[in-house]
């Protein structure tokens, strides 16, 4: 009976104890100054960069045009573009106004559809900040209860471990959906257009914006894929599996384990 009475005393102070910790938010940054914090910074920046540079694209296209002898000098006729890159829904517009060889261009879209890997790449890197956010929140404020839990280390590795897996799909899949945009928009639409194929309509390639941004955006995918799959190392040392005997003795004792990393 006093073994049972024991425990229970032992149960709830540690219950107790828990409670403070959690309702006890106190700055710390000396996590930032470990591996583990502060590769979870560079995480937390390098998503910012990854769904800004994608997210926030918008381009064009332009072919020039003419059809002599009604239409000698070339006319430009311009296709708008932009994140989620529905290809199929941006249609040609001529200047204002102006009739080209007879032609309604608004007719004519580009193609393709590749929303679905760009919208995949952008709301992971979201769900990655925002993760970022709560993980930092969690090293900072509450060290204690951290390094204390044997399950928020185990989750965080958890997550890790997937976050890894998922920038390298996301990435490779929104890597070749560009390449299939940048042929989309280029060269190739001139063979694609209807009235280019006319004998009286001569269109030629004018320009298209730069992509350098979009270039950016799958370095910062790798990038992400590289510091969360480094970061797993940190991460599973602040875990049960890489010490469990160092772990298990205290948590039997109703004790603390030792901190392993931050």
């Amino acid at each position: 009976m006093h073994v049972n009475i024991s425990l229970i005393c032992q149960g709830i102070s540690h219950f107790e104890i828990t409670l403070r910790r959690m309702s006890g938010f106190q700055i710390n940054l000396n996590p930032l100054k470990e591996p583990l914090g502060f590769i979870k910074v560079l995480e937390w920046i390098a998503s910012i960069f990854a769904f800004a540079t994608c997210g926030g694209f918008k381009g064009q296209t332009e072919i020039q045009v003419n059809c002599p002898p009604a239409i000698t000098e070339n006319k430009t006729v311009t296709a708008t573009f932009g994140y989620p890159f529905r290809l199929n829904e941006a249609s040609f517009q001529p200047p204002p106004g102006v009739n080209i060889c007879d032609v309604n261009w608004k007719d004519y879209v580009l193609i393709g559809d590749y929303s679905s890997s760009a919208q995949f790449y952008v709301t992971f890197a979201v769900f990655v900040f925002l993760y970022c956010i709560a993980a930092l929140l969690l090293y900072v404020g509450y060290t204690s209860l951290y390094l204390d839990s044997r399950k928020l280390p185990m989750i965080d590795f958890v997550v890790t471990l997937v976050a890894t897996f998922l920038w390298l799909v996301s990435t490779s899949a929104w890597a070749k959906a560009l390449t299939d945009i940048k042929i989309a928009t280029g060269h190739n639409i001139i063979d694609e257009l209807p009235p280019c194929k006319k004998k009286a309509v001569l269109c030629y390639f004018g320009s298209v914006t730069s992509m350098g941004s979009l270039n950016v955006s799958v370095i910062f995918g790798f990038l992400n894929m590289i510091l969360w799959g480094g970061n797993a190392w940190f991460v599973y040392k602040e875990t049960s599996l890489h010490s469990p005997s160092n772990t298990s003795a205290p948590h039997s004792q109703g004790g603390i384990p030792p901190p392993t990393g931050i």
